[in-house]
């Protein structure tokens, strides 16, 4: 198995590295997800992506002679998906609502819908475009190419970079927002920050790995992670090194078995956080001990 895995590198070794950087890019972004309780944005930020996507392909049809199939594989997608993705999360994420303001919940909910649906509408009359959501959806980490795995890299070096040159500030942030506020942190200032951040790396690991995969290391390795850490801090280390061990597992298995790896991936990420969920009354009574 494992040795077919190395034969396989030399054809395949762009979708491989391609999925493993955004397997610990996305674990890192989600520790903040998981952090600020807003599991669901991911999910809204995908759809948001979606959207992107689309208004990218029907402005592109209404504005040509050719189908929508013209645009597959562009530049354009990506950016747009991107744009949206992270304009999506700015509406999320932002901070505390105001009295008599919509809860941040129910604006996320309000975001994962109307991407959703005005996506399949605005494509509804072109098979091409419907096939190109219905890929998205359902893709795993297939195709990625050599300056993608580059892009990949510079994301994850740059987002480590960010972590251990500020992550006291992050991490007052995200868990106490009005303590960090107090100390002099700008609290509208990172919030924004990692909201960008969470729809650029979301935006973009749709179009590389579809929404399964994207959503799956999103939001399992850290809970998983959560689930078996007693300080946050940990949670910031453990949650990538679960994502790129159990990615790389399913690209072992997914290459032996014939299998999608993106879904192969996020069902192993599943089933260690039931088992997490399972261990987690033992070490309650082990600390009560």
């Amino acid at each position: 198995m494992i040795s077919a895995f190395v034969a396989s590198w030399a054809l395949f070794h762009n979708t491989y590295l391609a999925g493993m950087l955004l397997a610990v890019l996305l674990a890192m972004v989600g520790c903040v997800v998981v952090a600020r309780d807003q599991i669901f944005i991911g999910a809204a930020v995908s759809q948001a992506s979606m959207l992107g996507i689309a208004v990218a392909m029907w402005a592109t049809a209404a504005l040509s002679e050719s189908s929508c199939g013209v645009c597959e594989g562009d530049a354009f997608l990506t950016l747009s998906g991107v744009v949206c993705a992270v304009m999506g999360a700015l509406v999320s994420g932002g901070g505390r609502p105001a009295a008599g303001r919509e809860s941040r919940e129910a604006v996320t909910g309000w975001v994962f819908l109307v991407g959703a649906s005005v996506s399949v509408l605005l494509l509804s009359r072109s098979p091409h475009g419907l096939e190109e959501v219905h890929r998205l959806m359902a893709s795993t980490v297939i195709g990625a190419t050599r300056g993608e795995v580059a892009l990949l890299g510079v994301l994850v070096v740059v987002s480590l970079a960010v972590l251990a040159a500020r992550f006291p500030a992050i991490l007052l942030t995200v868990m106490d927002p009005e303590m960090a506020a107090a100390v002099g942190v700008p609290v509208r200032g990172w919030g924004a920050a990692m909201s960008v951040w969470l729809g650029l790396t979301v935006g973009f690991s749709i179009r590389v790995g579809g929404v399964i995969y994207a959503f799956g290391c999103l939001v399992l390795p850290a809970l998983v992670a959560k689930n078996l850490c007693r300080e946050v801090r940990t949670v910031f280390v453990l949650a990538p090194l679960l994502a790129l061990g159990t990615s790389t597992v399913a690209f072992v298995l997914a290459n032996a078995y014939d299998l999608p790896p993106g879904q192969l991936a996020a069902a192993l990420l599943a089933g260690q956080l039931l088992a997490a969920w399972g261990l987690a009354p033992l070490r309650a009574r082990g600390h009560r001990r």
